[in-house]
């Protein structure tokens, strides 16, 4: 069985990190995705998904040290799900990311103070293969 997931997307925020009494590190953060397609008009549509991330140890010290919200990242990992009560006794649940691999891939300030077009300076993009037979 294999539970894998790669993901590569801006941070959504400056990571929430935490140390532990055992000395153990944990990052939180969030991640954003896009994905583009052209609609049944023509006109493209940018669809962003929101990925929970979760980092321990080394990881998350480079992330408390060099990720700010915006920053490119490769991701790799495994997805898990977690439930618990909440105080009116309601079952909820989340699900994550926990990351094995983080690579920076660059910042969108660096992208900002450079001198390319506005078209490179929008988010990257990854386009999946473009279809005449979309269900829409």
């Amino acid at each position: 069985m294999v539970n894998k997931i790669i993901l590569i997307g801006n941070a959504g925020q400056d990571p929430e990190v935490k140390h532990l009494d055992s000395g153990v590190s944990v990052a939180n953060f969030t991640l954003a995705t896009n994905e583009s397609y052209k609609d049944k008009n023509g006109e493209r549509v940018t669809q962003t998904e929101w990925h929970r991330i979760t980092l321990w140890r080394g990881l998350a010290d480079v992330a408390e040290k060099y990720v700010k919200k915006g920053d490119l990242l490769y991701i790799e990992g495994r997805i898990r799900t977690r439930s618990w009560d909440d105080k009116e006794g309601n079952k909820r649940y989340t699900t994550e990311i926990f990351a094995d691999s983080m690579k920076m891939l660059g910042r969108r300030t660096d992208q900002a103070d450079s001198e390319e077009s506005s078209a490179e300076k929008e988010s990257p993009v990854i386009d999946s293969p473009e279809t005449d037979d979309l269900p829409f």
